[in-house]
């Protein structure tokens, strides 16, 4: 049914575009090819209107006019200039932006929307190149199952309703008018009119719980004249209420030193064992508690006392807890379902073959190309092929039919193409498809080189003013501007970072090697790193070096808020040729079979580990409680982990970590008594 009706659809849209007048319900009955197995002129209405409407949906301009003088009966055509993609002319600059714009979505939602686009400029003649390795990187992370459904709610100005879940709280349904999203160190949240409430809100999209259903009924909303999103998610976020004084152990505690407003060192060498003080600001005694129960015995709390008496009881309830029978099972393998392949709904069939056809007629382009382009497998590219030479003009004669040369296609890869003049132009971007790289290039202005670039301003404005032209140009400018306006991504970096990055930048262009006194993630600790730079990387709203670093002899990443001190040494970089940059498909955490399965189990107050780490597996239990299993090449981190989440957490296997754990939480205790 679903290769019928794209043939179908494909047939009305090639006979539209082909004629200059209005054509009747009657006559596309009688003319197009597909409509003929409708036995009954309801029948063939309502598969009339569904084919419209979807089509329609599809970004594809279907118009109604009056078929003749004499007549009043409606009549339907396509018309080529709302119909195909304006002449956009991109100096190479310009056209270098809109690859980088498109790039940034690779991993994320809308990257479909950002690649189609792509290709549909390139089918027009644009030379815009997203594969390009720039010296920049910027990657966006949309895994929010609930991210889609609000962008197109905030694009058709809809409500939305679904059910919430906040931290340590049970599920609540919401429905909310939204007025934009916005990602803030790297987590998107959609902020707007809470109906129930009756007040303006802010929600996390990872904490929505199941669907977003999208109210289609009734006027579209009204934004408040003059709102600011960005305003009004940061207005949520608390602000510090007092300062801890922690004893710390020298050469340890880093994070909070780098967050400390003083450090008084104690007496005698490092290596002795000193101990110094450190002022430390914090929001609230639970988040105090959180962040210095994971430095174990290395961070004693000494005041206020209200923080010293609630941190001795967090680790006393994990060195007390005693293991529950039957508790530690081997943890499961947690891999994930393997993923279906594609689907080939009929909408998404046609759209593709829109965009093959004039791609096809100026390129040499061959099948892997395509497959690996739509995330397909080339069977069923072979089988789209083979759907396009069925479709062609009433008549359907072999003049009238489109032109594919299945054999090459089977033999070499090779797709030629021919008499599908009709198809010949891309159809015009979508708002989704142009919204998508408008933001894209936003976001580029937040880059180290690119700020205030001014072909990130005539990209932009080259954009807009393509998708205001043609019949619906008003309507379509609109829902662009509205897109570009209402989602928002920004990147909140320290001035300290934002020049690391300037720095990083330089010598990345220089071509020069830089010394790092870095952080490390998974361990309290300090290293000294000589690093060839390749890229610098955004992601998740942090900043990233990626380069060849020559302690590890690997390629790694650098997160620029925890590079103590950068060194640009006079010495050229030397990236080996073998060198590969990061797949950062998955997020910037890169595991391996060869790493420990740790299985938590945590509480409602702990469920927000599954949204801020990869999780292989996740298992609901009964009073909101969830059952985590993850990947980690480092089983130490884990133990610091367990100690912050406290007793809002368990490790469920392996049994030896649990103990671990355990253990280290009593040495800790040691330093209140």
């Amino acid at each position: 049914m679903s290769r019928r009706k794209t043939e179908r659809q494909l047939n009305l849209v090639i006979c539209l575009l082909a004629t200059r007048r209005f054509l009747t319900a009657r006559e596309i009955r009688a003319t197009v090819a597909g409509y003929a197995e409708a036995e009954t002129s309801a029948a063939f209405k309502r598969m009339f209107e569904r084919d419209k409407k979807e089509l329609r949906e599809s970004g594809i301009p279907i118009e109604t006019g009056s078929a003749d003088v004499w007549s009043e009966e409606e009549g339907y055509r396509i018309s080529r200039a709302d119909y195909e993609l304006p002449e956009i002319e991109l100096l190479p600059d310009e056209a270098a932006v809109l690859g980088l714009a498109a790039r940034a979505w690779r991993y994320a939602a809308l990257g479909d929307a950002a690649a189609n686009a792509v290709l549909k400029l390139r089918a027009a003649g644009v030379p815009v190149d997203s594969d390009a390795a720039p010296s920049v990187t910027p990657v966006l992370s949309t895994d929010e199952p609930a991210f889609l459904p609000i962008w197109q709610a905030v694009r058709d100005r809809r409500s939305v309703r679904f059910d919430y879940r906040k931290p340590g709280a049970e599920v609540t349904p919401r429905q909310l008018d939204p007025w934009g999203v916005v990602n803030v160190h790297g987590r998107w949240y959609v902020a707007g009119y809470d109906r129930d409430r009756q007040a303006s809100r802010v929600f996390r999209l990872s904490r929505i719980a199941g669907e977003v259903t999208v109210l289609r009924s009734g006027p579209p909303i009204e934004v408040p004249e003059g709102v600011d999103v960005r305003s009004v998610v940061r207005a949520q976020r608390p602000e510090a209420e007092g300062v801890a004084r922690l004893r710390v152990r020298a050469d340890s505690g880093h994070a909070l030193r780098r967050a400390a407003l003083r450090i008084v060192p104690g007496e005698g060498p490092a290596e002795d064992g000193r101990w110094d003080r450190v002022d430390y600001p914090f929001t609230d005694v639970a988040a105090l508690v959180a962040a210095v129960a994971g430095f174990g015995e290395r961070v004693v709390v000494e005041a206020p006392p209200e923080a010293r008496e609630a941190t001795e009881d967090h680790l006393r309830a994990v060195a007390t807890r005693e293991p529950q029978s039957g508790e530690h099972l081997a943890a499961a393998d947690g891999e994930p379902a393997a993923a279906g392949g594609r689907g080939v709904a009929s909408s998404e069939q046609l759209r593709r073959l829109l965009m093959l056809v004039p791609y096809a007629l100026s390129h040499d382009v061959r099948v892997p190309e395509v497959a690996a382009h739509f995330g397909l497998s080339e069977k069923q590219v072979l089988k789209d092929l083979s759907l396009l030479w069925m479709c062609g003009l009433p008549g359907y004669t072999p003049g009238d039919l489109i032109d594919v040369d299945l054999d090459a296609a089977r033999s070499t890869g090779e797709i030629i193409i021919g008499n599908a003049d009709p198809l010949a132009q891309p159809l015009r971007l979508t708002a989704d498809e142009a919204a998508s790289l408008v933001v894209g290039v936003g976001l580029l202005g937040e880059l180290p080189g690119m700020a205030g670039s001014d072909a990130l301003k005539r990209a932009g404005e080259k954009l807009r003013g393509a998708a205001e032209q043609g019949r619906n140009a008003s309507e379509q400018a609109e829902a662009v501007d509205r897109l570009a306006g209402a989602v928002e991504v920004r990147l909140d970096l320290s001035d300290e970072v934002r020049e690391l990055q300037r720095r990083c930048d330089e010598a990345l262009r220089a071509g020069q090697r830089v010394h790092l006194r870095y952080l490390s993630g998974y361990a309290d600790e300090v290293t000294e790193r000589d690093v060839d730079p390749m890229t610098l990387v955004v992601q998740d709203g942090h900043a990233f070096l990626e380069g060849w670093c020559r302690l590890r002899e690997d390629v790694r990443l650098f997160r620029l808020d925890r590079v103590l001190d950068m060194t640009v040494l006079p010495v050229l970089a030397e990236v080996p040729s073998t060198a590969r940059h990061r797949d950062l498909s998955d997020g910037v955490l890169q595991t391996s079979d060869a790493d420990a399965l740790v299985t938590l189990e945590l509480e409602p107050r702990a469920r927000w580990v599954t949204e801020e780490y990869v999780c292989t597996a996740v298992e609901e239990l009964p009073d909101g409680r969830v059952r985590a299993t993850l990947r980690t090449p480092a089983p130490g981190w884990v133990r610091r982990f367990a100690l912050r989440l406290g007793p809002h957490a368990r490790v469920v296997a392996p049994a030896e970590l649990a103990e671990r754990v355990r253990h280290d939480a009593r040495r800790a205790l040691n330093g209140y008594v």
